[in-house]
């Protein structure tokens, strides 16, 4: 399954079930913390013909020597691993939101009030939140009152159905998919907003691991200079990644590092360019006019940028999450969500509240602490995984 891809000349596809060694954790080292030059650029990769050692992240594009059958059954197979590990990070919500609604459902002979209130609370605690879950709820009952819902397990496909209605609405707004943007426009240009703490900076790396194994040219830059660890950080991931970094000292102008990233990218020809921001969400007049500049300075080097403004949730923070949401959207003009930490919460109902809500697609999802735990989001895997 392609995770990052606007090119449509080349089939390339990921090692998702390969050895973990060298993959990259949530915390490095400090003794790895030694901040690389101004742009850290990676080493030239050795020729295959050199070594025979594959690493968890070496990409290989296909199509070269294997037949049909053999694209169509690796594809198959790597759809199988991400349905197993979504299913696997979302256990926690799907064994909360199911025992709650198995409760509320056990000796359950008919479709009353007094059920319909019970199932009402067994949906907001698993952070669904209030005004979506009176949305489903009043869409269940109009299907009762037509005599379309006359049973228990009418019930709750209906529920299903509704929640998965919900979440492939919101991919009609925002940026639900790079390939809206023509190939010929490049480098296609993401921002990163977020308060910090909810792993903003470890989204970049993976974000820019990931898709660099899909076959692009990935820079980052480093425009969070407020917050001095922020491009410390950074400069890890870029380091153990082979992603260049371009970064400046603390105190540097946001927008004069971006104008910078922006040059030395269309310079080396890169597919993409990955911007940190700063996450100072109490001062937000100052932020605003930060994000507004930036963007002025990305749009004038290159058509429509940024392409996309993705906002990372922590998905732990439920209710909280969806309130920063609401902020950011307010003042950076936000185009997706990334939801980290969506195997850490037992309420990943918010992924469906952040949609119904503000009506902005899930983008990506953080399922674990290595590089590779961050995938594509499903609509449809992740209301299945929930009741299945």
């Amino acid at each position: 399954m392609a995770f990052w891809r606007r090119k449509k000349d080349e089939f390339v596809s990921l090692g998702l079930n390969r050895a973990a060694e060298d993959r990259v954790t949530e915390q490095p080292g400090a003794a790895e913390t030694q901040q690389p030059p101004a742009v850290a650029a990676p080493e030239p990769a050795a020729p295959a013909s050199q070594s025979s050692v594959s690493t968890p992240w070496q990409t290989s594009v296909l199509g070269l020597d294997l037949s049909i059958e053999q694209l169509q059954a690796r594809e198959a197979a790597l759809e199988q691993e991400f349905s197993a590990r979504f299913r696997r990070a979302v256990a926690a919500t799907r064994e909360s939101l199911s025992e709650r609604i198995d409760t509320v459902f056990a000796g359950a002979k008919q479709i009353d009030a007094a059920l319909l209130d019970e199932l009402e609370e067994a949906l907001i605690a698993a952070d669904i939140g209030v005004p979506t879950t009176m949305h489903v709820l009043e869409t269940v009952r109009r299907g009762i009152s037509r005599k379309e819902i006359d049973d228990i397990e009418k019930l709750k496909h209906a529920i299903k159905s509704e929640l998965l209605s919900i979440l492939q609405a919101s991919e009609k707004q925002g940026v639900a998919s790079e390939s809206s943007v023509p190939e010929n426009i490049a480098p296609y240009v993401m921002m990163i907003v977020g308060v910090n703490g909810v792993g903003k900076t470890t989204t970049i790396g993976k974000l820019a691991q990931r898709i660099k194994a899909e076959g692009n040219d990935v820079l980052i830059c480093a425009a969070d200079t407020f917050r001095a660890a922020a491009s410390d950080q950074l400069a890890i991931w870029a380091e153990r990644t082979g992603v260049p970094l371009i970064q400046q000292k603390q105190g540097t102008d946001p927008a004069a590092v971006l104008f910078d990233s922006m040059k030395a990218a269309k310079a080396r020809g890169s597919d993409v360019l990955i911007v940190d921001t700063a996450g100072r969400l109490h001062n937000k007049s100052n932020l605003m006019a930060e994000l507004e500049k930036m963007k002025r300075v990305a749009g004038r080097e290159v058509e429509g940028a940024p392409h996309e403004t993705l906002l990372v949730v922590d998905a732990v923070t439920g209710q909280n999450g969806l309130e920063q949401a609401r902020q950011f959207l307010k003042i950076a003009g936000v185009t997706g969500i990334v939801l980290t930490k969506l195997d850490g919460t037992a309420k990943g109902g918010i992924a469906v509240a952040i949609a119904k809500e503000l009506g902005l697609p899930i983008r990506y999802a953080g399922i674990g602490e290595k590089v590779d735990d961050l995938v594509v989001f499903d609509a449809e895997e992740y209301v299945n995984s929930l009741f299945n």
